[in-house]
């Protein structure tokens, strides 16, 4: 049998969803996969019955439905405050996940380096090395999650073509302050840079901080790929819909890597979307309403178990620290949860490029009552 692709062997399958499985199987409850058990708003249940009974059954233009892209491109633009053209500006993508590949594959050849902020969504090394570049890693150090300016310096001069920022932060809910933006646009323009920006979690940030859309800064739309995606925001994990916003010129070529990657996303799924993307102001605040309530009963509980943990500031992650547990690895503890305490969480290793083992990582996009059950079973099981 001939050998599979040597870079296969860099990295493994996702650990998130292999806890879904454990979490499956051990009939814990689910805070590892960050997808909600609760169903989007009802206009957007409303709007796909009629999409799915309407003529959307076969290919829309590859990089985007007309109706998708003009609602897409009104939305961002109303929040950005950039001009987006839908013609020139977008391609919409299957998830953020294909957005964040095609990003890449626009932006870097093989051989070239990127650098990843480490702890990082997990996504992100796989796809420089599947996209044959090379990851450079600069550590965010707890418990703020701050880079050091030098040594994010030192990777742009070592010649890296791209740097991946998700802002807010999975798995850390950090928010990047404004002024830490701004340090990592100058470097990218001082060593001429990509910027490839991940902010599926820009309407759920908690006061006082607040998000920055980094392709607002100064300089930075030329260069910048920024990723965005509808899971999140409406409740829709299993629609798989994203999109690419950046310059004419960079969304020429992502729109041919994006081609040859899935040809284009679900044509009806699209449709219906437009109802999502159309809805007013008063949803995004209701929005992050309800997830500071869901993340206030998360902590709440962890507060009792008087388990260390890191607040999030934006997103619906909290990183918790099982290192007084005793386990060898975070995977023993998170795989001990799962069947011991009947709460799965990913093991934060899995996030790391340094060789962490304190955090498990859970998530807090569920209903409350869900949130309650998990919340005394912890409790109940590690109180310190």
């Amino acid at each position: 049998m001939p050998r599979p692709a040597q870079r296969l062997q860099v990295f493994t399958e996702s650990v998130i969803r292999e806890m879904t499985r454990i979490a499956n199987r051990h009939q814990a409850i689910n805070l590892a996969q960050g997808f909600p058990d609760f169903d989007p708003p009802a206009v957007l249940l409303d709007a796909l019955t009629t999409a799915i009974r309407g003529p959307h059954h076969q290919y829309a233009i590859t990089w985007g439905a007309p109706r998708f892209r003009n609602a897409l491109a009104r939305k961002h633009s109303h929040f950005s405050g950039l001009s987006i053209d839908p013609e020139k500006h977008i391609v919409t993508t299957c998830g953020s996940t294909e957005a964040m590949m095609v990003s890449m594959m626009t932006a870097c050849d093989p051989g070239d380096k990127v650098i990843v902020f480490s702890p990082f969504y997990e996504n992100y090394a796989a796809d420089a090395i599947l996209s044959g570049a090379q990851p450079i890693y600069v550590p965010l150090r707890a418990p703020d999650f701050t880079f050091d300016p030098e040594e994010l310096r030192r990777a742009f001069a070592s010649g890296a073509k791209a740097i991946v920022v998700c802002n807010p932060s999975n798995p850390s809910g950090k928010v990047f302050t404004r002024e830490e933006l701004l340090s990592i646009a100058a470097l990218a323009e001082e060593f001429d840079t990509f910027v490839l920006m991940d902010e599926v979690y820009e309407h759920i940030v908690y006061a006082p901080h607040q998000h920055t859309v980094f392709a607002t800064l100064p300089g930075m739309w030329e260069r910048t790929l920024s990723c965005g995606s509808l899971s999140k925001t409406y409740s829709i994990t299993g629609w798989r819909l994203g999109y690419v916003i950046a310059p004419e010129a960079l969304i020429a070529q992502a729109r041919k890597v994006h081609d040859f990657l899935t040809v284009g996303a679900a044509a009806p799924l699209q449709e219906a979307a437009v109802t999502a993307l159309e809805l007013p102001d008063s949803y995004y605040a209701e929005l992050l309403r309800e997830y500071t309530a869901k993340r206030d009963v998360m902590l709440g509980y962890l507060k009792q178990t008087g388990l260390p943990y890191t607040e999030p500031q934006g997103a619906y992650y909290v990183l918790v620290d099982i290192s007084s547990f005793g386990f060898k690895t975070d995977m023993e503890c998170a795989q001990w949860m799962a069947q011991e305490v009947g709460v799965a969480g990913v093991p934060g290793s899995s996030f790391f490029r340094e060789p962490e083992h304190r955090y498990i990582r859970f998530h807090f996009a569920k209903r409350e009552e869900t949130l309650h059950a998990a919340g005394q079973r912890l409790v109940d099981k590690l109180k310190r």
